[in-house]
């Protein structure tokens, strides 16, 4: 018996690139799938491909950043497979400019589609669960990009939003047998080519098969994985990597507090030599000798 067999589950932003992945390997391993994305001709090429294949898979194309469309999403799943299992959370869209360059729009519309987006769905995802019993899976998806990404405020700003409510949701869904970890995929994408680096320049990456996420996701959807909640997982390629949570590090302390005049003395002897480097791209910390504008040539 494969490991879905009898499991139903959505994806968003399943008709391309990582999310097709994850919808054939939910479905390879036994579970029916809705397909959804905005191109709806695209969900059904995975649709014809799962079927193919011997699986089962319907297409949609919700709009997931609606109350409407995620409920809509999750109630095609129920009406057409009898249950709702699991829900990956993927769709995504990219707007990218420097900060003091970006509009409201385009900080908007990245937020709307990947923050709320997965808020909508996974609460819709995760109310048929309660009622139905049984449990489930939620999948989110995060990106290195949170750590700091040039020119990605908005998407760096959302999926730093999505890694912390997937730890709330994974304390607060536990209680009804309900899952909730994320996944920080690599894949070469439409999306992945927008990547820039340190310098504001484009990187020119190799291509890293997308479809290979799926694999993990597929686990994590199934009883197999019933006890791994609240996690975040770097996936793909040839790996699956722990991403580590945000903790406090070294410190300095004082009775009493510290004043301005005992910062002014310590901190720099103390803390100068821990302080972490940041960005995707990131390198050794930079600023030891001061933050300031560069001159003008």
């Amino acid at each position: 018996m494969k490991v879905l067999e009898g499991k139903a589950s959505v994806v968003t932003g399943g008709g391309r690139g990582i999310g097709r992945g994850h919808c054939l390997r939910l479905a390879e391993n036994g579970g029916a799938v809705v397909v959804n994305d905005v191109d709806l001709e695209e969900a059904k090429k995975v649709v014809a491909e799962i079927e193919q294949a011997g699986g089962k898979a319907s297409a949609n194309d919700s709009d997931i950043g609606t109350r409407e469309g995620a409920a809509q999403l999750v109630d095609q799943c129920v009406s057409e497979f009898g249950r709702i299992d699991g829900c990956v959370n993927n769709a995504g869209i990219v707007r990218d400019r420097t900060f003091l360059k970006m509009t409201d729009s385009e900080f908007d519309d990245v937020f709307r589609i990947h923050a709320k987006g997965t808020f909508m769905c996974a609460q819709e995802a995760a109310l048929r669960m309660k009622e139905q019993g049984g449990g489930g899976s939620i999948v989110n998806t995060v990106s290195a990009a949170h750590y700091g990404n040039f020119g990605q405020t908005n998407y760096a700003g959302a999926k730093g939003a999505i890694a912390s409510m997937t730890y709330t949701w994974a304390l607060e869904l536990s209680r009804y047998g309900i899952r909730v970890n994320a996944i920080s995929p690599s894949g070469s994408t439409r999306m992945s080519a927008t990547y820039k680096g340190a310098d504001g320049k484009e990187v020119e990456a190799p291509f890293v098969d997308p479809t290979l996420n799926g694999h993990f996701v597929a686990w994590l959807c199934s009883d197999d994985a019933n006890w791994v909640t609240g996690q975040l997982f770097g996936t793909g390629r040839d790996r699956v990597l722990v991403v580590e949570q945000p903790r406090y590090g070294t410190g300095m302390f004082m009775p009493g507090g510290l004043t301005v005049a005992e910062l002014q003395e310590h901190f720099r002897g103390s803390l100068g030599d821990k302080l972490e480097s940041f960005g995707l791209m990131k390198s050794a910390y930079p600023f030891h000798d001061g933050v300031g504008p560069k001159p003008k040539s």
